[in-house]
């Protein structure tokens, strides 16, 4: 997979959640694991990233000026 071909969270959590499975089956060859772990990092990478959009995106939402009117932006689809 290449780097500009990025997962959705859901679909990276799931192909995570199948290296851990076939790392701890300790049955591959070092190659082939050493691929998966950095797989795996970069996965975690861009999770991560995700949730700290999200996370950023709420914090925003959750934002009101001092009249207590609550602060907002346009939403976009590219955001995280």
């Amino acid at each position: 997979m290449s780097e500009g071909n990025q997962l959705s969270f859901e679909e990276a959590i799931q192909r995570l959640s199948k290296i851990v499975d076939q790392l701890e089956g300790g049955e591959l060859p070092l190659e082939v694991s050493l691929a998966l772990f950095e797989e795996g990092v970069r996965l975690t990478r861009q999770s991560q990233a995700k949730l700290d959009a999200a996370e950023r995106r709420i914090e925003e939402l959750l934002e009101v000026t001092n009249g207590g009117e609550p602060v907002t932006r346009p939403m976009s689809l590219r955001d995280g």
